[in-house]
């Protein structure tokens, strides 16, 4: 049995301290996969859920953590026709990205730009194809809308903003907990238009007074409970919530249906990890997100839309990186990369993105 290096959890759940660099059986791609060796994770908020035992995998993917990774093809199972041994590329999956090396479905990679260093690539497939199906498949947006994005300082909102900003909101509201990511929400191209702090401020009444009343045509959260009331009051006449998390919590103590029938709302609940293969591939292959892939550049770059990275450690660092995130402390999200020698963590917002690569520490066992 040929074996690899992967970061594992003792007792296959539990505190952050049961995270560790191990050795594990190196998969064996079946039909339409391709053996990838990985170069980068990304970390998601989803990863640090799973670790708990909040989270299991999808049934028959792997329970080894992680749901975006970049790397090169090494190896092409039976039946695949897409790729071609060295490839460069990038990829979503339901588990299995902590690791060197991940059997990845031919239908859920993308080519990696050159322009792209590889955590930047690995910080897209979780944040964009999630944003994509929110803004765009369920929240339907129209050029001309308004739209509310909560936890806007994370990966997934980040890449919300930006993407409704680029296919032609005409406002986009953004809620976080600093003047910090409030301030660098405001300053990127393509980011908010305005912002409230949930903690202090009434963010329905800055919606209002962004909307001139009229209320926003999305609205996408993440929060649940504590944001409930406050988000049916955002909505304008005919306007789409999308629910992806519920931070808050899950149980409304009392619900008010007038609004949702006087106003004609549209309230949709969507995962992403958990869809089929056939959705995810058709997220990732439809136009709106080949043309994101087309013309997203890094931070340095001058695209519509960017990919920001917070920090970088090394995967001898995963608690750490784990830490920083359960305690909300970076901005956009975090990635990991791996390299024979070594691999990094990087953060790309609150829903973070980081880079690992793997090296010999105190965590390996």
């Amino acid at each position: 049995m040929s074996t690899m290096r992967a970061v594992l959890i003792k007792d296959d759940e539990g505190p952050i301290e049961n995270l560790y660099i191990g050795e594990t059986e190196k998969p064996v791609p079946k039909e339409d996969q391709v053996l990838v060796k990985v170069v980068a994770f990304g970390l998601n908020r989803m990863d640090l859920l799973q670790r708990e035992g909040k989270y299991p995998p999808p049934p028959g993917t792997s329970t080894i953590l992680g749901g975006e990774f970049s790397g090169r093809v090494e190896y092409l199972g039976p039946r695949v026709t897409k790729w071609s041994t060295g490839d460069e590329v990038f990829g979503l999956c339901g588990g299995g990205a902590y690791a060197e090396y991940i059997a990845a479905h031919q239908d859920l990679l993308i080519r990696k730009p050159s322009h792209l260093s590889w955590e930047e690539a690995a910080g897209i497939p979780v944040n964009f194809i999630t944003a994509q199906q929110a803004v765009l498949l369920y929240g339907e947006l129209k050029k001309g809308d308004n739209v509310l994005v909560h936890a806007g300082a994370s990966g997934v909102g980040i890449a919300a903003i930006q993407m409704a900003r680029s296919f032609g909101a005409k406002s986009v509201t953004a809620t976080a907990s600093t003047k910090e990511k409030l301030d660098f929400l405001l300053s990127i191209p393509s980011g908010a238009t305005d912002v409230a702090n949930y903690k202090t401020e009434d963010f329905s009444k800055t919606v209002k007074n962004a909307t001139g009343g009229k209320g926003v045509d999305v609205v996408v959260d993440f929060v649940g409970r504590t944001h409930w009331e406050k988000n049916i009051e955002s909505l304008s006449v005919d306007g789409r919530m999308i629910i992806l998390a519920m931070l808050s919590g899950s149980v409304v103590p009392t619900v008010d249906l007038g609004p949702i029938l006087r106003k004609h709302l549209k309230i949709q609940g969507s995962t992403l990890r958990s869809r089929s293969l056939e959705y995810q591939s058709n997220l990732i292959n439809s136009a709106p997100f080949q043309e994101v892939v087309s013309n997203i550049t890094g931070r340095e770059g001058e695209g519509p839309v960017r990919i920001y990275i917070h920090k970088v450690y090394p995967w001898t660092e995963i608690q750490k990186a784990h830490k920083e995130m359960s305690e909300n402390k970076n901005i956009t999200c975090t990635l990991g990369t791996c390299d024979p020698r070594d691999i990094s963590i990087e953060f790309t917002g609150c829903y973070c993105s980081y880079s690992v690569l793997p090296d010999s520490g105190p965590l390996l066992q």
